[in-house]
């Protein structure tokens, strides 16, 4: 699974957009985001579609993100994910 391309990232204009509004991340490079100076998120693509790559501890979580159902379930995730750390700092 390759990382997600501008052609790819295109599609996730709207989702790309949301994200940039969540406090705390930094988009070092287009649909690539960190939170600190640790890699929080990323996007990939294959056959099979487009999928966010959310940190998760240690590991990554992967997320699928072609309808809008699936990208507001991640945002929904995303929102979850960032709380918890903010309150853990």
């Amino acid at each position: 699974m390759k990382h997600a391309d501008d052609r790819a990232l295109d599609q996730l204009a709207a989702l790309l957009t949301d994200i940039r509004l969540v406090e705390g991340l930094k988009e070092k490079k287009r649909g690539v985001f960190y939170r600190k100076a640790q890699a929080f998120l990323h996007f990939h693509e294959d056959p099979a579609g487009l999928f966010a790559d959310l940190r998760h501890a240690s590991d990554w979580e992967r997320f699928p993100v072609n309808t809008p159902a699936e990208q507001a379930q991640f945002l929904a995730r995303l929102t979850i994910a960032t709380s918890a750390k903010r309150l853990k700092e």
